[in-house]
C-alpha cells in the first residue's frame, strides 16, 4: 500500500515539474521577443480577423509568430475576444504577449496627410495616390460615384474637401480621407453661412463656397482676404464681371503652362470671367476657412480692382483710372 502511494505521490510530483515546465516555457516564449525583419514593421490587421489568422498576416510582413502558440496564448489570456481591427506595428524587444495587448487595447500607429488651402481637386487626389499609407480604393471610381458614395448634391468635386491635416491609421482607404474632408467642409460651411453677414450678394452655401475658392487663389497676403473679397462682393452687386485670373486658369486646364496671354482672357469656358458675368459654375479649388469666412464677412469699402504689388500684398483702386496708374507702378515697371 505503502509503494502504491509513494508511486502516485512520484507521479503527481512529475504532472506538476510537467506543468510547471510548461508553464515556464510558455511564459518564456510569451515575453520572449520574436524576430522581426526590420527594427519597425508595420502591418494591417483586417476587421473580422482571428488570432491565428492575424499571426499568418504578421508573419507576412515579417514578425515571426508561431500561429498556432499565439492563438492558444490569446485564448488563455483571454485577449481573443478583443483584438481590434486597424494598422499596428512592432518593434525589436517585442513578444508574443506584448502584441497581443497593444492590438486588444487598440493601439494603433497613426499617419497624417495635409490637404493644402488652395489645391485642387485634381492635386488632392494626386497626394492620396501618393502616400504609400494610403489604400487605393478609388481607381476607375468616376467623380458622379464618389458624389453620390459622399451623399453631395453638387455635380462638382471641386472645393467639396477641407484643406487640413488629417491623422489616420496606415491602411485607411483614399475614400475614408475624403470623407473625413468632406464632412469637415460640409458642416463647417454651413455654421458659416448661417452666420453670414446681411445683404450678401449670394443666394447658396455652394455659391459663397465658389467665391471663397476664387479669393483663396487670389491671395498673396493674409491680411488682404477679407478686402479682396470685398471687392468681388462689390463687383457682383454692380454686375460687373469678376475678372479674376485664376478661373481663366482653372477653365484653361492642362493647356495653362505657367503663363495667361491675352487670348486666353477673350477665351470664353464656363470659369472665364473675363467673358462671363457672376461666378462660374464651380469652385476653382479647396478654401479654407479663412477664405470662407472673409466671403460671408467681407470688409465694407467702395475698392472694384486690385492689382499685385509683387512682395504678396495688393494694392486696391475704387476706379479704373487708379487702377491702370497702380497697374503701371507694380506690373509694368517691374518689367521695365
Amino acid at each position: 500500500m505503502k509503494k502504491l502511494k509513494l508511486i502516485i505521490l512520484y507521479l503527481l510530483l512529475a504532472t506538476a515539474l510537467a506543468a510547471a515546465a510548461i508553464s515556464a516555457g510558455a511564459w518564456y516564449w510569451a515575453e520572449r521577443p520574436v524576430d522581426l525583419a526590420a527594427d519597425r514593421v508595420n502591418y494591417v490587421i483586417e476587421p473580422g480577423s482571428r488570432p491565428r489568422a492575424i499571426a499568418r498576416t504578421m508573419n507576412q510582413a515579417g514578425i515571426q509568430v508561431n500561429p498556432d502558440a499565439f492563438a492558444l496564448l490569446a485564448r488563455l489570456t483571454g485577449l481573443d475576444k478583443q483584438l481590434q481591427a486597424g494598422a499596428y506595428e512592432a518593434v525589436q524587444g517585442d513578444g508574443p504577449r506584448v502584441l497581443l495587448e497593444r492590438m486588444a487595447n487598440g493601439d494603433m500607429t497613426q499617419t497624417r496627410l495635409t490637404l493644402v488651402e488652395g489645391w485642387t481637386y485634381k492635386r488632392i487626389r494626386q497626394a492620396l495616390r501618393d502616400d504609400p499609407k494610403v489604400k487605393q480604393t478609388l481607381e476607375g471610381v468616376s467623380d458622379e460615384e464618389l458624389l453620390e458614395r459622399l451623399g453631395a448634391s453638387s455635380s462638382s468635386t471641386e472645393g467639396l474637401f477641407f484643406p487640413d491635416t488629417y491623422v489616420f491609421a496606415p491602411g485607411t482607404s483614399d475614400f475614408d480621407v475624403l470623407r473625413r474632408a468632406y464632412h469637415a467642409q460640409h458642416q463647417l460651411l454651413e455654421r458659416l453661412w448661417n452666420e453670414r453677414d446681411p445683404d450678401l450678394p449670394l443666394q447658396t452655401p455652394y455659391e459663397a463656397l465658389i467665391l471663397a475658392s476664387i479669393v483663396e487663389k487670389e491671395t498673396g497676403h493674409s491680411n488682404d482676404r477679407s478686402r479682396v473679397a470685398g471687392v468681388f462682393v462689390n463687383r457682383l452687386r454692380l454686375g460687373m464681371p469678376l475678372q479674376t485670373d485664376p478661373t481663366v486658369i482653372y477653365g484653361m486646364g492642362d493647356a495653362y503652362q505657367g503663363r495667361i496671354r491675352k487670348k486666353d482672357l477673350t477665351t470664353d469656358t464656363p470659369w472665364n470671367t473675363y467673358t462671363r458675368n457672376g461666378l462660374p459654375p464651380t469652385p476653382i479649388a479647396s478654401p479654407g476657412r479663412a477664405a470662407l469666412l472673409a466671403v460671408l464677412h467681407p470688409e465694407e469699402h467702395k475698392f472694384l480692382y486690385f492689382v499685385s504689388r509683387g512682395d504678396g500684398t495688393s494694392e486696391f483702386s475704387p476706379n479704373l483710372a487708379a487702377h491702370n496708374r497702380a497697374v503701371a507702378k507694380y506690373i509694368l515697371g517691374r518689367r521695365n
